[in-house]
């Protein structure tokens, strides 16, 4: 795994933990999916789902969409080149259509 992967796998946790604390949802299944799979292959699988995922849904439920995979991939710089091109389309136009305003947080280096 290369430090970029790492670094991005702690984000996913740290989203993890966050939305348990900050939104009360306990992200158990998405949670499992991070030990089992890491960081980038489970943004991947939930990216290129077909549907949103339940816990999508839970956090935009919650008014907390800038906690889910998509908001991290999309909103952080860093993560771009973990990602292909229609990938991060996917998670933005998922975003976009439940009426999120994607803001980009850091610039790249």
């Amino acid at each position: 795994m290369s430090p970029l992967e790492q670094k991005f796998e702690m984000a996913m946790f740290e989203i993890y933990h966050r939305a348990k604390s900050e939104a009360k949802y306990n992200a158990t299944i998405f949670y499992n999916m991070l030990l089992n799979r890491g960081g980038v292959a489970t943004a991947k699988t939930l990216i290129n789902a077909e549907q949103q995922s339940q816990g999508y849904t839970a956090l935009m439920l919650a008014k907390r969409l800038d906690l889910t995979v998509e908001a991290l991939v999309v909103e952080d710089v860093r993560w771009l080149d973990l990602f292909l091109p229609e990938e991060i389309n996917k998670a933005r136009d998922r975003l976009q259509a439940n009426q999120y305003a994607v803001k980009m947080r850091r610039s790249k280096v």
